[in-house]
């Protein structure tokens, strides 16, 4: 009857480690209903098949570990939808937690109660047997299930935004670390990480072997968690400069645009006599050549909004007409105060990167609903307001979105959908100028608002 106790604990555990790993990927691939299905059957059958063989002694006894390992890797690359290196990127992160924890987890609780037997029960050579011994591996998959559901709650840009080169660089290291966890583990089951040579006794021995290995594990565990975090930190930078760069391109055009504009202006005497001639002698034809070469030497036909700023002036132009140039509703409402006190390069960075999000966003939403049964039944738009309130300037930028609701106060830079890296921007000219920024997800609608001081 404890046996099958222990058996029914153990597949709660697991049956609940599996949908916190599921709902973790899920926050970045995509599967469908069958295949999640598959997912919980196959693994339950290659546990049991694994442990079978293992249970017998056919095999080496490391080789089961190892076979459940590549079991689960498998069947996230073959079932989730998404890059072949992004799946093995997350694969790899959820082995590696789960190898790390678990072992760090079950070494701790082993350690506890063995020094409970020994202390309470005044037992002089305590042994964990089966009951205890699988209490300490239930306990240990529960700290699991934990780590990561509150990585769920953390996520990393890379997952979802990284190329292939960079995820396949961080999978390499988590798959090694997990394979020395493994054969450490072996080892220390086998007795060749004790080190007191026989003369501290039995119980000593093995609390010696649990502290050695909850001090790798923890070792090992630090390095792979400073190891991830600073890859991210590396590509999140660089991303914020590529993008930095890319708003000083096109700052450089504005102010070309802005240059040629200046001399069309500048001769506007001369062109108003020459077109005045041309009017005269009923020269049609020659007058519409005319108007159309100053429009173009002027850059006319990049305005269309007047919010008294020329640098969002031309911005608004060139991504409403991106927007609806893709069917996106686009509404306009944008009044810039007279002295706003931002300078002109920082708006570029600002309005550039929350409508690049915006119609980014709206562009995914619409290849989703494509491959969708309900595709046309639901149109996206952007909706841009910005005015004076009171002594501060207000910028609220809502659009249709196919993120989850979520509501939270700051800068989400986790968002794997697509709002996060270029808000990190948005982000560090909000706070140079000590205004706040707020970002909500509610009944498919984003909403990034900005509230600067005027100077």
């Amino acid at each position: 009857m404890q046996d099958f106790a222990g058996v029914f604990i153990g597949i709660v555990c697991y049956f609940a480690y599996l949908c916190t790993t599921v709902k973790f990927a899920k926050s970045y691939l995509e599967i469908s209903w069958i295949n999640e299905i598959l997912f919980f059957a196959f693994f339950f059958g290659g546990k049991a098949l694994i442990g079978a063989a293992g249970g017998n002694g056919t095999v080496w006894e490391i080789f089961p570990v190892l076979s459940w390992q590549m079991l689960f890797l498998g069947l996230v690359v073959l079932l989730f939808r998404g890059g072949a290196q992004k799946k093995v990127l997350i694969g790899s992160v959820l082995l590696a937690v789960t190898t790390m924890v678990e072992n760090f987890s079950v070494s701790v609780f082993s350690a506890l109660l063995l020094w409970w037997m020994h202390t309470v029960k005044q037992l002089p050579s305590p042994v964990l047997d089966g009951q205890s011994g699988s209490l300490a591996v239930c306990l240990g998959m529960v700290a699991v299930i934990l780590a990561v559901s509150g990585m769920s709650k953390h996520g990393i840009a890379i997952f979802n935004n990284g190329t292939g080169k960079w995820q396949a660089m961080l999978s390499v290291p988590l798959l090694v670390l997990t394979a020395v966890i493994d054969v450490a583990n072996w080892g220390a089951g086998n007795g060749i990480l004790v080190r007191s040579g026989g003369n501290m006794g039995l119980y000593y021995d093995q609390m010696f072997g649990h502290a050695e290995f909850c001090v790798l594990t923890a070792l090992s565990m630090f390095a792979a968690g400073f190891y991830v975090l600073g890859m991210n930190s590396i590509y999140l930078e660089q991303r914020k400069n590529s993008q930095y760069q890319s708003q000083i391109d096109a700052y450089r055009m504005l102010k070309e645009q802005y240059s040629q504009s200046e001399r069309v202006r500048h001769d506007l005497k001369n062109h108003v006599l020459a077109l005045h001639g041309l009017l005269e002698k009923r020269e049609w034809e020659k007058m519409g050549c005319y108007l159309k070469n100053m429009e173009s030497q002027a850059g006319l036909e990049n305005g269309g909004e007047v919010t008294g700023n020329r640098v969002v002036d031309v911005l608004l132009h060139q991504k409403g007409k991106r927007a609806k140039g893709k069917g996106i509703d686009w509404e306009c409402d944008v009044q810039m105060p007279k002295s706003c006190g931002i300078d002109e390069f920082d708006l570029c960075v600002l309005f550039g990167n929350i409508l690049d999000n915006a119609v980014e966003a709206c562009e995914r939403q619409q290849d989703s609903m494509s491959h969708s049964t309900g595709a046309g039944e639901k149109q996206q738009f952007i909706r841009i307001q910005a005015k004076a309130v009171k002594k501060c300037f207000l910028l609220e930028v809502r659009n249709s979105t196919g993120m989850e609701d979520k509501r939270r106060a700051g800068v989400c830079a986790k968002n794997p959908k697509g709002h996060g890296i270029g808000l990190l921007n948005v982000r560090d000219v909000v706070e140079k100028y000590d205004g706040v920024m707020e970002t909500e997800v509610l009944d498919g609608v984003f909403t990034v608002s900005v509230l600067v001081p005027l100077a």
